[in-house]
């Protein structure tokens, strides 16, 4: 599995940058490589991903991390939140430069390889405030996005997971800025959300040999904050490390919540060879 995107993909970039940093490649002691397992994640503990790669699958899965915590799809699009970070344009580049090219030790293949999206929270939570069509903004950011989906493509990628934007207008980091700022980030995200599941049925049909998957982490975000004690945690609005806790801190889900989140993502890849 290839991971792009946020820090909800996973943490700092692990491979395909040509750095001292990095070590070892995933491999059967260590399904993600590097970092050690369960990698930088935003508030400890495993997140979906790792809980996909190492317990709701089928087979054996090795996973290539590129996602990068406070990324955008394009800088020039939307102003990160600190410079310096491995944006999604980067973080496709660094792919192609190495393990795209299908090196002697990342033999992947179109069958085997399954590559996952998972972007827009930050281009989302940096500019829905501003002034101008905010629905006319998501489809100049999707169009980037899609232009990095068509780089995959050309080179083999065939099979694709991609994830929508939650629920995060429903944070404690959104709720402490109050009502209004919380209706005004809903509907951009849901226009984003409905503009991106389109182009994803579009890729899937304009496409030959594709497979695409949608998890659409609002909806299930919306399920169990609507209800969190049937899922186990005490609140829709706390944050912390405790079991019962939905939010890991003011705007990241704890690892709890990502455990719940890689069974949902196992059942929508459970016709799959993952």
């Amino acid at each position: 599995m290839l991971v792009s995107g946020d820090l909800r993909g996973f943490g700092a970039l692990g491979h395909g940058e040509r750095s001292s940093e990095q070590t070892a490649l995933p491999n059967d002691a260590n399904p993600i490589g590097n970092p050690e397992y369960p990698g930088w994640t935003a508030t400890g503990g495993p997140n979906w991903v790792g809980f996909v790669t190492t317990q709701f699958n089928k087979s054996l899965i090795y996973t290539y991390n590129y996602a990068y915590g406070g990324a955008v799809i394009n800088e020039t699009l939307v102003t990160p939140w600190q410079p310096n970070l491995i944006h999604l344009t980067d973080q496709v580049a660094h792919f192609l430069e190495i393990a795209g090219t299908k090196p002697e030790e990342t033999k992947w293949t179109s069958k085997n390889a399954l590559f996952s999206v998972y972007i827009g929270i930050n281009d989302l939570g940096n500019s829905w405030w501003l002034s101008g069509d905010r629905d006319a903004f998501s489809d100049v950011l999707l169009d980037n996005y899609f232009e990095l989906v068509e780089k995959l493509y050309a080179v083999g990628g065939r099979n694709f997971l991609f994830v929508g934007v939650p629920a995060i207008e429903r944070s404690p980091l959104m709720i402490a800025q109050g009502p209004e700022a919380q209706a005004g980030e809903k509907p951009v995200i849901a226009g984003y959300n409905k503009k991106l599941q389109e182009r994803v049925l579009n890729f899937g049909k304009t496409h030959r040999g594709v497979k695409t998957y949608f998890y659409d982490s609002y909806a299930h975000y919306t399920e169990i904050l609507d209800n969190p004690t049937k899922y186990g945690f005490k609140d829709a609005t706390s944050y912390g490390s405790d079991a019962d806790i939905f939010w890991g801190n003011d705007y990241h889900p704890s690892t709890y919540a990502d455990k719940l989140f890689g069974e949902r993502v196992a059942q929508i890849l459970r016709h799959t060879i993952w």
